[in-house]
């Protein structure tokens, strides 16, 4: 009987000394973790990342602060991301597009691979026009293009971001040579193509949302092969009905963070994401913008980032803007 009580007494200090290392190796911010966007206030990934932000915070038990760190299309704000500490305070957003960029564009010495992705959004391009344009329709645009070639001007968010791959694919597409006009970001290059800065731009939907229900610019077309409704605007034709091989242009949105982050950091992460992504709030958000609410994490972004790489990395070679051939970053085109 003494033998069994000492065994007792042995397995029970055994599984209070397994649950304590339990509760050890699982992470709690104690406080405010800092996401950097690298992009400046209203665009894509700025919106994207407050939304979500303002969800996690909830079941991360403690604030999200953004930050916001623009400069040379994104990537100092995410060496600032590599090069912060791994304790879990800091975290990035962006773009899959961008993601994919930075080593194909000589910007950053990390590849795609070496981060991890917390998706919540895929964003389509628009082609838009200010309000008042002479351009009705794409047609009209790729006629304008075509017989004043490298005149009719484009803003983006610069070199490399998804408005301007967007732009690149179209002149692939449609065999036209246009004139970049890169600003600061995505809010910066929709408000120019408003203000008639520029004739067009091919920045996202959720940046162009407001001004096309405010009807200073009007859409043209999705880059996509289907039509896109967004709340309190027509639906947006499928630039796929005039060139039906094209892919679909567009970035996925959402955290990102270095892939040698401790795991307990990871997963405290993910804990906080998944219930986040499904809430209301981004839900009614994604109806608003024009996008799709996704819930991305794991192998299945990991997947979604190395579809996107071959499109990205592919239309930077093609458009002779690649820096390093994808080969390189070990990106195989057709």
């Amino acid at each position: 009987m003494r033998r069994r009580c000492v065994f007792l007494v042995g397995l029970c200090a055994v599984l209070a000394l397994t649950g304590l290392a339990s509760a050890a190796s699982a992470w709690r911010p104690v406080r405010p973790v800092t996401v950097i966007v690298p992009w400046p206030a209203g665009g894509s990934t700025d919106m994207t990342a407050r939304v979500l932000a303002s969800q996690m915070e909830r079941y991360l038990g403690q604030r999200i602060v953004i930050v916001n760190t623009p400069g040379a299309q994104g990537s100092i704000g995410m060496k600032d991301v590599w090069e912060a500490p791994r304790d879990g305070y800091t975290w990035g957003a962006n773009a899959s597009t961008d993601m994919v960029s930075y080593p194909v564009l000589g910007r950053l010495a990390q590849t795609h691979r070496d981060w991890k992705y917390f998706y919540v959004l895929w964003a389509p391009n628009l082609i838009a026009v200010r309000a008042d344009s002479p351009y009705r329709t794409v047609e009209d645009l790729i006629s304008a293009i075509r017989a004043r070639p490298g005149q009719v001007s484009v803003a983006s968010a610069g070199v490399g971001s998804s408005g301007h791959l967007a732009a690149e694919t179209f002149r692939l597409l449609a065999n036209v040579t246009y004139r970049h006009v890169g600003y600061a970001g995505g809010a910066p290059a929709v408000v120019a193509a408003a203000a008639g800065e520029t004739d067009a731009v091919m920045q996202l939907s959720m940046e162009a949302a407001d001004l096309l229900r405010a009807k200073r610019l009007r859409a043209l077309a999705v880059m996509s092969k289907r039509s896109l409704e967004i709340e309190g605007y027509a639906a947006v034709p499928a630039l796929g009905r005039l060139f039906p091989r094209m892919p679909e242009v567009g970035s996925y949105f959402g955290i990102v963070v270095p892939r040698d982050m401790p795991a307990e950091v990871l997963t405290a992460i993910q804990a906080a994401f998944v219930p986040a992504a499904e809430q209301p709030a981004i839900r009614r958000f994604a109806r608003d913008r024009g996008v799709q609410n996704v819930a991305l994490y794991g192998a299945a972004a990991d997947q979604a980032t190395e579809e996107q790489a071959v499109r990205v990395a592919c239309t930077l070679r093609d458009a002779k803007l690649a820096v390093k051939d994808p080969a390189e970053v070990g990106i195989r085109c057709p």
